[in-house]
């Protein structure tokens, strides 16, 4: 028997048919939609906020250095850099959370030497210090001072030396830990010099300070940021920078060098990275802001402050800066068999 078709079956049927092509048009439309609507809501960068991860704590050049380029960059880009410092493990806490942030422009890290030598530090790192990163800028670079307690017997580079040479393994040398820029410079003066000393690492910069000027240790290869002041107040006797030039902040000091090691360089740096994928349009952006950023008068004033020396790169010239230090203290941390973990 043939099915029959009253009046009200056919718009029955028909709104079904309606019903299924508007259910796939709204598929297609949910497949296309999201794309165009995240295009359009991202809108141009930066739309928000930056965050900018500092590793280490409060305080120390790396800090004072992040804080005045962001402010400055801030004005220039029209939003704000909100500093994250995200301390512990030599950086690796920080640079690790900046590693698996989205690459979108919104998150960016300074870091320092570090970056260069954890890889070869750490048996395993959660982190690629390469692959992992877009180089942005080489910021600056802050020499290390070699200082010594004001009643100290030696009172040149060349004594240090002598000393250590009468007395090998006896005469100590403070850190702010394993693996540090101060550490790293003291045994490349070993290294050079010929020389046996004793590695005493404290947890952090102040406690080896705190104990330079109590005489409870030798010598310091300290940031030239925290040796100043103790320097200019007659507590610390500083014997040579570690930089290839001169520090502005101690113009009468000359460098190791010059002081009896030639050939002897260890300057401190410090970079800016974002994760790796940032668009290459908004690594240029903030490159082009925090270069501006060095130029202004109030910055250098801050910078010569802390004993900070601008530099600015290209993010090129900072990626072959990174490859060349991660070959040269990888091969000095092999050498004397330094090891975090």
């Amino acid at each position: 028997m043939a099915s029959s078709i009253t009046p009200h079956t056919l718009p029955s049927r028909r709104r079904t048919l309606a019903l299924a092509a508007g259910a796939i048009a709204t598929v297609a439309a949910a497949a296309f939609l999201p794309a165009t609507a995240h295009a359009q809501s991202e809108g141009p960068w930066p739309a928000k906020p930056i965050r900018w991860v500092v590793p280490f704590p409060p305080g120390g050049a790396m800090d004072v250095i992040a804080r005045t380029l962001g402010e400055r960059a801030g004005r220039a880009l029209g939003q704000p850099f909100v500093i994250e410092n995200r301390p512990g493990a030599g950086g690796n806490i920080g640079a690790d959370a900046v590693a698996k942030s989205p690459a979108d422009g919104y998150t960016i890290m300074i870091t320092s030497i570090g970056m260069a030598t954890n890889k070869a530090l750490y048996a395993k790192l959660s982190y690629d210090p390469v692959k992992d990163f877009a180089p942005i800028s080489l910021l600056a670079v802050v020499p290390n001072v070699l200082v010594v307690n004001a009643n100290s017997p030696d009172k040149t580079v060349a004594d240090v030396i002598a000393h250590a040479k009468r007395e090998p393994g006896k005469l100590t040398y403070a850190s702010a830990g394993n693996g540090t820029s101060i550490h790293l410079a003291g045994e490349v003066f070993a290294s050079m010099a010929g020389l046996n000393l004793l590695h005493v690492p404290y947890k952090g910069s102040g406690p080896a300070v705190t104990d330079m000027l109590g005489g409870q240790v030798d010598l310091m290869f300290d940031s030239i940021t925290s040796a100043v002041p103790h320097i200019q107040a007659g507590k610390l006797r500083a014997l040579g920078v570690t930089s290839a030039k001169r520090s502005a902040a101690l113009p009468n000091v000359s460098t190791i060098a010059e002081a009896g090691v030639p050939g002897y360089e260890v300057s401190p740096w410090f970079a800016v990275f974002a994760p790796a994928g940032t668009p290459a349009p908004i690594v240029q952006k903030i490159n082009a802001a925090l270069l501006d950023a060095m130029k202004q008068p109030d910055t250098k004033a801050r910078f010569d402050a802390i004993g900070a020396e601008p530099i600015g790169s290209t993010p090129a010239q900072l990626a072959t800066h990174l490859d060349k230090e991660m070959a040269r203290w990888g091969k000095l941390i092999k050498e004397r068999n330094i090891r975090m973990d």
